[in-house]
């Protein structure tokens, strides 16, 4: 019996060093060059053939030579950085202004990393294979979709996809999973409302599309409050109202961004329907026009409970049942391995990075965002032991 927990803690110092590394040289969406580079370059030392895709992504392959066919396990690591200056104390924080790790994907890659090493230099002992996604652009439009496209998940085909991601709100040592909904779907908007300007002394003489859009801002929030199921979480956001040009002039349009939050293809349905409704509707009773965008984004991600169970055992066998914790409700967030998890049966869990003694407990995206360190071994060796016992079993 093979101890992934040893192994993996084996090459911690290996797996610090690349984590912070990849901390210092964070890389927005899709320009992940250097950080692809050093992936490939990694795959290249441990003999592990890839192919690159998304424009910066990588998908390793790794290949079992034990007897027999074999099924085939993918596992995903997000590679891009946020656009926020770290504000950090230490040695390894970012080098490159208004760039950072904010989210821990240099941590998820490292332990994809790691884990490729591990299953790698054991690939006598299973047969089938793994396939390792190094996703860009998690934090934009996902580079899930694009992988997809480009077939990734066939040749040989996925059967199931393993994904993690740090959390710093859980304690470094332990993770959260849960079956079912997992994270919410997003819905973009934008909205124009068009009006007739004039003179703030006036307004008879106007259509005052400030006004319109105030009306609007409010009554959107009832398709939650009103329309939506009380026990299913939504959320509908206005996150931007611009209009306007000085203090007693009446525009002529006013523009309003925001996002719907869903957790059910139903509820996501009719949210989207209901926007245009009440903003057509509004308008149209103000003597306004309006024109409504409303977009496709991250769908909702769903664990299976077979990958599920398979996980649990897993990270039990590395961490202990008793730190194997249930994540009681879905988290309102989107998570582009939704894509992944829409496609295939998966597993995605929350890995404990949280500890108060070592400062690890800032929010993700916040500019002090940080992780215990201890949490890469604990993860590689939950990865490899989930892919080992999904290819083995």
């Amino acid at each position: 019996m093979i101890n992934f927990n040893k192994e993996a803690n084996e090459i911690k110092d290996e797996l610090i060093a690349i984590r912070r590394d990849l901390h210092m040289h964070p890389e927005l969406g899709f320009e992940e060059v250097r950080t692809s580079g050093v992936i490939k370059e990694f795959l290249k030392e441990n003999n592990i053939p890839y192919i690159e895709v998304a424009k910066t992504g990588v998908c390793g392959i790794i290949t079992g030579t034990k007897d027999g066919e074999g099924k085939v396990v993918a596992l995903r690591g997000d590679i891009d950085a946020l656009p926020i200056q770290d504000m950090k104390s230490c040695e390894y924080k970012s080098q490159i202004p208004g760039r950072m790790h904010a989210c821990g994907h240099d941590s998820h890659t490292t332990i994809l990393m790691g884990a490729a090493k591990i299953l790698n230099k054991y690939k006598d002992k299973f047969s089938g294979t793994v396939k390792l996604l190094f996703e860009p652009a998690e934090e934009t439009t996902g580079g899930a979709p694009h992988m997809i496209t480009q077939g990734v998940l066939e040749n040989p085909r996925v059967d199931c996809i393993f994904g993690l991601h740090v959390d710093e709100e859980t304690e470094c040592g332990t993770i959260k999973i849960k079956k079912g909904v997992v994270n919410a779907a997003s819905n973009p908007y934008n909205i124009k409302i068009t009006g007739q300007g004039g003179h703030g002394a006036s307004p008879h003489t106007t259509v005052d599309p400030v006004v319109i859009a105030s009306h609007i801002v409010l009554a959107l929030q009832t398709i939650v409050s009103r329309e939506i199921a009380p026990v299913n979480p939504a959320v509908v956001t206005v996150g931007m109202l611009h209009a306007g040009t000085g203090q007693n002039i009446i525009p002529g349009e006013a523009k309003l961004s925001g996002m719907i939050r869903t957790m059910t293809k139903e509820d996501r349905e009719f949210a989207v329907r209901r926007l245009n409704e009440i903003v057509n509707g509004i308008a149209e009773m103000s003597r306004a026009k309006a024109e409504v965008e409303v977009f496709e984004s991250y769908p909702c991600l769903y664990n299976d409970d077979d990958c599920v169970d398979l996980l649990m055992e897993s990270a039990s066998s590395v961490i202990g049942k008793e730190n194997v914790l249930e994540q009681k409700a879905p988290k309102m967030g989107v998570e582009s391995f939704a894509y992944f998890a829409n496609e295939r049966p998966s597993a995605f869990y929350f890995l404990g990075s949280g500890n108060k003694e070592k400062n690890t407990t800032q929010p993700a995206h916040s500019d002090l965002f940080n992780i215990d360190e201890d949490c890469l071994p604990i993860g590689v060796a939950i990865q490899v032991a989930a892919a080992f016992n999904f290819l083995t079993k």
